[in-house]
C-alpha cells in the first residue's frame, strides 16, 4: 500500500520500469563487450593471463578485440589467399585482364589469382571480425563464407603473452590479395606475396608477408613480437637499394643523386618482397639490399605489411619528405617511400631531393 496522500499513476510505474530495464541493459551489453575478447581467447587454448592494452580507450563498454587475434586471423588468411594464388597459377587459369592504367601509364593487371585470394582473405575478416574495417585492392563483391579458426597458434602465443586489446572502431584492416600481379603474369612466383596489415588509428601495428610458392611467412607485431629478425649488418660503402622493376630508370636516377654512382641497385617486383629484401630471409635466393626506395605513387595495402614489419623491428618506412604514412582511410600515397633497418634513415631522407 502506497504512504497515505501519495498516489500512484500507473503511466508512471511504466516509465519508471521501461527507464530501469534500458539501464540494466546498456550495462549488460558493456560488460559483455568488454569480456568477449577474452571468453574466445579461452576458447583457443591460450590461458596466458596479463595486462590489458587499451589504444585511447573511450569506454569500456567499446567493443574490443585482442591484437593476438587479428595476428592470428591474419597469417591464417595470407596463408588462405597464397593457396589460392597459387592454385591459380599452378593451373595455368589467370583469365588476365587490365583495370585500366597506372598513374605512370603502366597496365594494371587483375587475375582470377588476385580475386580467388581477396574473396578468401576477405571473406575471413568481414565474417570473423564483422565490426572492423577492412580494406582490399580488389572490389569484388563476392566473398568467400571463411571463418577464421579462432586458434591462437603456439608460434604466437610463445612470443606474445599477455592480451593487447584496442577498440574495433580504431583498426583499420589493409589486404592485398597477390602483389606483384605482373610478375604473376610472368611466370615470376618469387616476388609473389599475399600481405595482411592491421593499423591502429591509423598506425600500423601488425604485418603479415607470405610467399605462396615457398609457403614462407613473416609476421610482426609492434611492441609485442616477430619470427623475423633484421639482418646482423648492412652496408653503407657501398648501398644496395631496391627499386621497382617497373620504374627501374626512375629509381636508378634519383638512387644515384642520392646516394652517388656507387650505389648497387636492384630491380625487383613486388613491395613485400623489397622489404623482405632488408630482413634476414630463410631463404638463399632472395635478394638482399640496404634500403628499399619507390619514387612515385603507391598504394597503401602495398606497404602497410611491410612497414608493420619494420616499425616493430626498430626500422623505418617513410615518404620521401621523412614524414610518417597514415594508414586509417585514403589508400593512396602520392610522395614515394623510403624504408630501411639499422641505419640512419633521417641522414638518408636529407640526401634526397626530388
Amino acid at each position: 500500500m502506497a504512504p497515505m496522500g501519495l498516489r500512484l499513476s500507473p503511466l508512471g510505474v511504466v516509465v519508471f520500469c521501461l527507464l530501469g530495464l534500458g539501464v540494466l541493459y546498456h550495462l549488460y551489453s558493456g560488460f559483455l563487450a568488454g569480456k568477449l575478447p577474452i571468453f574466445m581467447q579461452e576458447d583457443s587454448g591460450d590461458s596466458a593471463a596479463g595486462s590489458v592494452w587499451l589504444s585511447n580507450p573511450k569506454s569500456r563498454s567499446s567493443s574490443v578485440v585482442d591484437l593476438r587475434q587479428l595476428l592470428a586471423a591474419s597469417v591464417e588468411a595470407a596463408v588462405l589467399g597464397g593457396d589460392e594464388v597459387r592454385r591459380v597459377r599452378e593451373q595455368n587459369t589467370l583469365d588476365e585482364k587490365s583495370k585500366g592504367k597506372t598513374k605512370e601509364g603502366a597496365p594494371e593487371l587483375y587475375t582470377l589469382g588476385d580475386l580467388a585470394s581477396h574473396r578468401k582473405m576477405t571473406g575471413l575478416f568481414k565474417h570473423s571480425f564483422p565490426n572492423i574495417k577492412v580494406i582490399s585492392e580488389e572490389h569484388d563483391d563476392k566473398i568467400d563464407n571463411v571463418v577464421w579458426s579462432s586458434t591462437i597458434p603456439k608460434e604466437i602465443s610463445s612470443k606474445i603473452l599477455d592480451p593487447k586489446e584496442v577498440l574495433e572502431e580504431s583498426i583499420t584492416v589493409w589486404i592485398d590479395p597477390l602483389d606483384a600481379t605482373q610478375e604473376y603474369t610472368e611466370n615470376l612466383r618469387q616476388y609473389v606475396t599475399t600481405m595482411v596489415c592491421v593499423a591502429v588509428e591509423g598506425k600500423p601495428v601488425i604485418g603479415v608477408i607470405h610467399k605462396p610458392f615457398s609457403k614462407y611467412t613473416a609476421w610482426a607485431m609492434v611492441d609485442g613480437g616477430s619470427n623475423i629478425i633484421a639482418r646482423s649488418s648492412y652496408s653503407e660503402n657501398p648501398l644496395k637499394v631496391t627499386v621497382s622493376r617497373s620504374h627501374e630508370g626512375e629509381g636508378r636516377k634519383v638512387t644515384q643523386q642520392a646516394f652517388g654512382n656507387s650505389t648497387v641497385i636492384i630491380a625487383a617486383g613486388g613491395a613485400g618482397y623489397k622489404v623482405l629484401s632488408l630482413l634476414d630471409v630463410p631463404d638463399d635466393e632472395h635478394t638482399k639490399a640496404d634500403v628499399y626506395l619507390h619514387t612515385s605513387f603507391i598504394k597503401k595495402w602495398d606497404i602497410c605489411a611491410g612497414s608493420a614489419i619494420l616499425r616493430t623491428l626498430g626500422g623505418h618506412m617513410t615518404t620521401l619528405k621523412g614524414e610518417e604514412i597514415d594508414y586509417s582511410s585514403s589508400p593512396s600515397n602520392y610522395d614515394g617511400i623510403l624504408a630501411s633497418v639499422k641505419l640512419d634513415h633521417k641522414a638518408l631522407i636529407e640526401k634526397i631531393h626530388i
